[in-house]
């Protein structure tokens, strides 16, 4: 299981994201298990079913390190508040989930990651995807701060396939806690294993901001500057804008 083989950071910088006919039809398969996560946390939660999940927001150790300050710098000068608090949440709740899944992560490296995850989100480039750019952009910027290169190239690596189906069900590395977590806040999936109160408390402390109305302004901008990429194919294939637009939160 987990995002199809090939699909990786190589090819997306080689490609720019656009998707040949026979990755369209590999991405099918881990779609349709995400859409199926999606309706089982869509029936638990029409039930009142709650998981009791959730990181302990007053007493996590947040990453220090010099990488990890400067990305948040770096993050609070680039994106808008909506898109700043979305970063904060994907890192808070993929960091919940990987807890969940017993997957042991690299909180340095998943915390520039989720930080630096939608830097060129609203910002389209013609014919190569955002999550591409931002990923080759905070690869650049992690060697600029003094990190190895195959360091650096995770940070990219996790960015740039955060977008491919099958990434989020792999919590041990940077990429599927960018992608898992990133799938809580816009779809809603899985938030049935979290509990209803930590949710309520992460959404105090990181406001959405109109969030999903805003997403899905950036997703029309971004399949249409990118025909052949991940965004498109989300769209046709999952119906993405609407699964955002019925996500479980009031905004």
């Amino acid at each position: 299981m987990g995002a199809p083989e090939g699909m990786d950071w190589s090819w997306a910088v080689a490609t720019g994201g656009a998707l040949s006919r026979r990755q369209r039809r590999q991405l099918l398969t881990p779609l349709l298990r995400t859409a199926v996560a999606y309706s089982a946390t869509r029936a638990r939660l029409a039930v009142g079913r709650r998981g009791s999940g959730g990181v302990d927001l007053d007493a996590l150790r947040w990453p220090d390190s010099k990488l990890a300050r400067a990305a948040e710098e770096e993050a609070r000068e680039t994106c808008s508040a909506d898109v700043l608090a979305h970063c904060y949440r994907t890192y808070l709740f993929g960091l919940s989930l990987a807890a969940i899944d017993g997957a042991a992560v690299d909180e340095e490296l998943c915390y520039v990651a989720c930080l630096l995850h939608d830097l060129n989100l609203g910002d389209p480039t013609p014919a190569r995807c955002f999550a591409v750019v931002g990923g080759e952009r905070a690869e650049r910027f992690a060697l600029d701060h003094g990190e190895p290169v195959d360091r650096a190239a995770t940070i990219g690596a996790a960015i740039g396939g955060h977008l491919t189906g099958g990434q989020n069900e792999d919590l041990s590395h940077p990429g599927g806690v960018v992608s898992g977590g990133a799938f809580v806040d816009v779809t809603g999936t899985r938030i049935d294993e979290l509990s209803a109160g930590w949710v309520d408390s992460l959404l105090t402390r990181y406001p959405r901001h109109d969030f999903k109305r805003r997403l899905r302004t950036y997703w029309a901008s971004e399949s249409a500057a990118v025909p052949e990429g991940r965004a498109r194919h989300l769209t046709r294939t999952v119906g993405f804008p609407l699964l955002v637009r019925l996500a479980p939160f009031p905004e």
